[in-house]
């Protein structure tokens, strides 16, 4: 059990946790929300031992370990992937680590008898730690992340490939709490949902940060609301959060209204109240000035979309057979589509199949191999992309707003000021005056997103638009999509946000294949699933075993003489592989062809076993007649 007594931490003139306390038990799965900026990743930080509190303490038994997967892993560049993974000072990952070492030497020294020895030494106290399963749930882990090549050193893997490794070491070390800061993000749609299966039995508590609603409502059983400085817990999952916030929020606004209500009643009796006495009138008034003071957070603090847009008009876009290459590998190959008003669409794919380039090709961002982009003289474009380039962090924050536009028209006529917007956007006036580079990487995101949709554009380009933006944010930004009038075109993962969003998708598939869909993506799993399932009803039966011979052929005789014996070779020859297979340790291509041979192997056996059934039959009946 992990125990959080009093916690205090401020940013400037900013108060993150306003002395919050809270439990982490045994088994918990525990999700924690909250407007980016209200210090999310500086309270996991804390509990890890990353950053410090002014005030309060932690708690916890001395051999309490806590795992952190920070949103931007520090690996070390000069390590492989399978040192990274195992790095650490567990006895467990000691001894995996140095027998994955001295695999590796005996690899490039196969005949020195001293690491032979060295081998069996280290084999024996894989034994003694009952390591081999967590070795083997290692590679399974990394595989399933995308991760084949173990000897690879970390310099050498892409930004998504790095963030595969970080969560596989956070899950593979042992740890009583493992806690997550948007482990899903840059991950694909089949890969959060194996991490999603994964954690439901993860043995330790889970303490975790994400914007993936579905995630968050299948993997947890509590949430943890940071508001304010203050902390707000909740039994149940994320539906159940939702169903308990609505009615804290009333009973807030019932307590206001109450208040307001005597506030009121307290002030006009002392404006025509008869004089009392002075001590007894000094103290009413002393009262209403405390109740005058009282604050209630129940006013909402959702933020606000009102931005219009430019008129469109029918013709929209239109893409003519392009193909794209990059690195030698077809992303697109002969692409026809037609953009039409109203499209609501969403691009889903494996990590670099294609989809950005895709979106960088309709902003005019990227050209194609072949083919052409014909654009509607009144499109205008707003394009939301996955990073940060575009903010200078030198600039104020109101400053960097005005470049687009001091003041804006809604779609009723009013006009709204940047210091507005800004203000429903949840940076409040004299935050507006801070310089970019102190805003959270979340609060970066919200303001980035305002800059794109005051330049009222009327097509949407949204390039994986969930990472690093609330639940909250999410929330009011899905609803802005819903009314927005023009055509939006979103990358995303996030299966929540697609489901919501759009009616019909472009899937990524292979060699530059993308296949169009219409409807959401629940609606295009389903469809997969059903297609599948007909495939494999479609799949020719296999022949039935012919009938067994009446008499015993010269050829049985021979046969039955023998096969006994390669019975035995096979299965003699199936044990060797799996002792190949358990010392190969990290080298995944002798790993991969040690495997393939065994199951040529095992079908070999399994046939053998099949002809003995019916040869014994043969010679019992042939034993009978004699």
């Amino acid at each position: 059990m992990l125990t959080i007594d009093n916690l205090y931490k401020s940013y400037g003139e900013k108060t993150l946790l306003n002395g919050i306390s809270c439990m982490i038990k045994p088994h918990d799965r525990i999700g924690l929300i909250g407007v980016n900026g209200t210090g999310k990743s500086t309270f996991l930080k804390i509990i890890a031992g990353i950053d410090t509190a002014e005030r309060g303490s932690i708690s916890h038994a001395k051999d309490y370990r806590v795992e952190y997967l920070a949103q931007e892993p520090d690996l070390d560049p000069d390590l492989t992937v399978m040192e990274q993974i195992y790095y650490g000072d567990a006895a467990i990952m000691k001894v995996m680590r140095e027998y994955e070492q001295t695999l590796l030497d005996l690899q490039h020294a196969p005949g020195d008898e001293a690491i032979q020895e060295k081998l069996l030494a280290k084999q024996q106290q894989m034994d003694e730690y009952e390591a081999w399963e967590a070795n083997t749930a290692a590679k399974t882990i990394l595989t399933k992340l995308g991760i084949t090549d173990f000897s690879r050193h970390v310099r050498e893997l892409s930004g998504g490939q790095r963030k595969r490794v970080a969560i596989a070491k956070a899950l593979i070390q042992p740890a009583d709490l493992l806690i997550l800061d948007e482990p899903t993000n840059h991950l694909d749609n089949e890969t959060v949902e194996w991490l999603e299966h994964y954690l439901t039995s993860y043995k330790g508590a889970l303490l975790l940060v994400t914007h993936d609603r579905y995630f968050l409502n299948r993997v947890t059983n509590q949430i943890f609301e940071l508001d304010e400085g203050n902390l707000f817990t909740y039994e149940g999952n994320y539906e159940v959060f939702l169903e308990k916030k609505a009615e804290r929020k009333a009973l807030e606004k019932s307590y206001e209204e109450k208040h307001r209500s005597m506030l009121k009643k307290e002030v006009a009796w002392l404006k025509r109240g008869p004089k009392a006495r002075g001590t007894k009138q000094k103290a009413r008034i002393d009262r209403v000035e405390e109740m005058k003071q009282k604050e209630y957070a129940s006013e909402s603090r959702d933020v606000s979309f009102e931005a219009g847009s430019a008129r469109l008009g029918k013709k929209v876009m239109e893409l003519e057979g392009i193909a794209k290459s990059y690195d030698g590998k077809q992303l697109l190959e002969d692409f026809n589509f037609l953009i039409v008003p109203g499209d609501r669409l969403g691009i889903v794919g494996p990590n670099g199949s294609g989809k950005s380039t895709l979106l960088n090709i309709m902003a005019g961002r990227a050209e194609s191999d072949h083919g052409h982009v014909e654009t509607g003289p009144t499109v205008k474009i707003g394009y939301y992309t996955q990073t940060d380039e575009e903010l200078d962090g030198s600039k104020r924050l109101i400053d960097y707003i005005r470049e687009t536009a001091e003041v804006i028209q809604t779609k009723s006529g009013d006009e709204i000021t940047a210091e507005q917007m800004l203000e429903r956007f949840l940076f409040s006036r004299s935050e507006q005056w801070n310089y970019i580079r102190k805003l959270s990487g979340g609060e970066k995101r919200r303001l980035y997103l305002l800059k794109i949709l005051m330049a009222e554009p009327n097509v949407l380009l949204l390039d994986e638009p969930t990472n690093d933006l609330d639940t909250q944010t999410l929330g009011v930004l899905e609803e802005y999509l819903e009314q927005f009038p023009g055509v939006v075109i979103t990358v995303s993962h996030d299966r929540y946000f697609l489901d919501r969003v759009v009616d019909h998708m472009l899937v990524f598939k292979e060699e530059g294949q993308v296949e169009h869909f219409y409807g959401n993506y629940h609606e295009l799993l389903e469809h997969e699933k059903q297609q599948a399932q007909e495939q494999k009803q479609a799949e020719p039966k296999k022949t039935p075993k012919k009938p067994a011979q009446k008499k015993m052929s010269y050829h049985d005789k021979k046969e039955w003489e023998t096969i006994e014996d390669d019975i035995t070779e096979l299965e003699t020859l199936i044990e060797g592989l799996q002792d190949q297979i358990a010392n190969a340790g990290s080298d995944a291509g002798a790993v991969h062809d040690l495997y393939k041979e065994q199951k040529e192997r095992e079908q070999e056996l399994e046939a053998k076993l099949e002809r003995w059934e019916e040869l014994s039959l043969l010679a019992e009946e042939l034993e009978n007649r004699q």
